[in-house]
């Protein structure tokens, strides 16, 4: 008698993508405790002074203080326990009011793919966390380009907090073509097997001219997992699947808007534009301690079976997420600093008050980068109208 063959258990095809498990939670904390480059940065934003004239008990009380704070953590649900605190503190200090709309007409028990417009590299699905989270739903699974993963302590901070990783640095047809097709995987496999819910942005890279467009390759991208497994799967049904949702996340002040000035002034000058090491990391950092004024955050209503095209669900994504759009008095006061449209701007909105406070904001921007900073804040005016955007 022949015994059967061993069956092996099955490979984890997401290993290299996903986000950290409970069982691996309490090694990552130990190892970004024991990294010095991730206790330097702290030291810089919580210990200043002490950082610039005694490093080394800068480094050993800021290491002290993470081994604390991070003793109690066991899980990731602990973990991100933890960064609601820090989100409390975040808005309380960075934010004069923080608003969400739209979730109570979810549905609590099915996962969602929220799909957002793009402003701020971490902040904008922070704040879906923390409003699902205070909701008493789970929290997303975030999509993160592999380009901001410039440190191991950052991939570690991300695939914590529940990231996983969209591959941009691929070289080659059929290896990027692999990897979307392994990305499409992970974000259905998600959404149907686990009934666990994605944040994925609308457009890759963030809107740094304030214009927000859905990339249709997206919305393709999301398709191939049902084709790898059905080729006569209906677009239709792959949309009522993955129940997509558009996010709507508006923000009275970009604390990014002067870094996104620059770039913009330099593509347009025709020049390339080259990043200073880290900046990606520096704008989230940026992101996270500046001023935001006025956030508001609105839920759309999920994507239905009758759209049979990726081009009309994106066109439905992008229709949701610009009526859900916030104009708040900077916008109007940018388009009118501009000269364009005045009839767009509805001065019933603008107090003096905000006039004062978006001239003071303005009066630190540097002169030659005005076009650029005002058409970040200006353009949401025009798109929402249906004008061409600046």
């Amino acid at each position: 008698m022949t015994s059967s063959p061993e069956v092996l258990p099955p490979v984890d095809d997401f290993e290299a993508i996903r986000p950290y498990n409970d069982d691996e939670v309490v090694e990552t904390l130990a190892r970004l405790v024991r990294n010095d480059e991730f206790i330097d940065t702290i030291t810089r934003y919580r210990l200043p002074k002490l950082a610039r004239f005694a490093p080394r008990v800068a480094r050993a009380v800021a290491r002290y203080g993470l081994r604390r704070a991070v003793r109690d953590i066991h899980s990731v649900s602990d973990f991100q326990d933890h960064i609601a605190h820090y989100m409390d503190r975040m808005i309380q200090n960075t934010t004069e009011t923080f608003t969400v709309e739209g979730l109570e007409h979810l549905d609590h028990h099915k996962a969602c793919l929220f799909i957002g417009n793009h402003r701020d590299i971490a902040l904008d699905p922070a704040f879906v966390n923390y409003a699902l989270y205070h909701s008493g739903r789970s929290t997303v699974r975030i999509a993160i380009g592999d380009n901001l993963l410039q440190k191991p302590y950052v991939t570690d901070l991300m695939r914590l907090n529940k990231s996983f990783i969209v591959p941009r640095s691929a070289r080659g047809k059929r290896a990027m073509v692999a990897a979307y097709q392994q990305l499409s995987n992970y974000i259905r496999h998600s959404i149907v097997e686990d009934n666990h819910p994605i944040w994925l942005a609308q457009r890759e890279g963030r809107a740094k001219n304030g214009v927000d467009r859905t990339g249709s390759a997206i919305i393709k991208m999301l398709g191939m997992a049902r084709r790898m497994t059905n080729k006569d799967a209906l677009v239709s049904d792959t949309i009522a699947e993955l129940r997509i949702v558009p996010v709507s996340i508006s923000y009275e002040f970009d604390p990014c808007d002067q870094q996104k000035a620059r770039e913009l002034k330099a593509r347009h000058d025709g020049l390339a534009y080259e990043k200073i090491a880290y900046e990606d990391i520096l704008s989230i950092a940026a992101g996270i301690t500046g001023h935001k004024g006025r956030v508001r955050l609105v839920f759309g209503t999920p994507l239905e079976a009758e759209h049979d095209s990726y081009d009309s669900a994106a066109q439905e994504i992008d229709r949701q997420v610009l009526g859900n759009y916030t104009l708040f008095p900077s916008h109007y006061l940018a388009l009118e600093a501009t000269g364009h449209a005045p009839e767009l701007v509805d001065e019933s909105k603008i107090t003096p008050e905000d006039r004062q406070a978006f001239n003071e904001r303005l009066a630190q921007v540097p002169e030659e980068l005005h076009p650029w900073w005002l058409c970040q804040y200006a353009n949401p005016v025009l798109n929402l109208a249906g004008r061409d955007t600046l």
